[in-house]
């Protein structure tokens, strides 16, 4: 097996009221990028399905074909004008908007009475490499109730039980659409800018993911 240090990268498809989802480009220029930082790490990727049947049957499944040291997720918020780091998961999901697959959960939370999630104190490193590249972004406690706060859950939920050492979660706003005018309160940030941004979190993450490799779990 190939000693290279391996990066997962995972988007969504799209999603009711959602019918493009900018993380699917996001994720296939990243997995794309050949940059000399590079040459000894293993990038891959996958998009999830918007369903809860899919995270919990393929997500298991890329991290055990993959193996990855760390696994950065990429997800959509359509009502937020910026790039949020997301710092937990909660223990909360939604019944009142179905999944791509029309399922509604039947239940406000994933684990019982369990506590939020902590993604980990890396998270403020990827925040200050995004920023560095001049893009809005911010910090965040709360990832919503949706697929994308499900799957930071399950992800966080593998990290504990001895998978990837790092897991990071990040959400990205509408786009602004290339060759149209910018309408009055819409997206300012474009795919490029993203991909920037993308870029700097990543290579920030290959160095964690490099440093936590050479430390004995605790």
């Amino acid at each position: 097996m190939s000693d290279k240090l391996r990066i997962l990268l995972t988007g969504f498809g799209p999603f009711p009221g959602a019918p493009y989802n900018p993380t699917q480009p996001l994720v296939a220029r990243l997995a794309q990028l050949r940059r000399p930082a590079l040459d000894d790490v293993a990038l891959s990727s996958h998009i999830f399905p918007v369903t809860y049947a899919a995270v919990d049957r393929q997500l298991p499944d890329v991290l055990a074909a993959q193996k990855p040291d760390a696994l950065l997720m990429f997800g959509l918020a359509a009502r937020t004008p910026y790039l949020r780091i997301e710092t937990r998961a909660r223990n909360a999901v939604t019944m009142l908007w179905p999944d791509a697959a029309n399922t509604r959960s039947t239940k406000r939370g994933i684990a019982g009475h369990a506590d939020a999630m902590m993604f980990g104190l890396h998270t403020a490193r990827l925040l200050r490499a995004a920023r560095l590249t001049g893009i809005d972004a911010r910090p965040s406690r709360d990832a919503g109730a949706y697929l994308c706060n499900y799957l930071s859950w399950r992800a966080i939920e593998r990290v504990k039980a001895g998978g990837p050492r790092l897991a990071a979660f990040i959400h990205i706003p509408l786009l602004a659409r290339s060759g149209g005018a910018r309408r009055k309160g819409a997206a300012r940030i474009t795919l490029e800018e993203l991909v920037d941004a993308g870029e700097a979190m990543l290579m920030e993450m290959v160095q964690l993911a490099r440093k936590a490799r050479n430390t004995p779990a605790s």
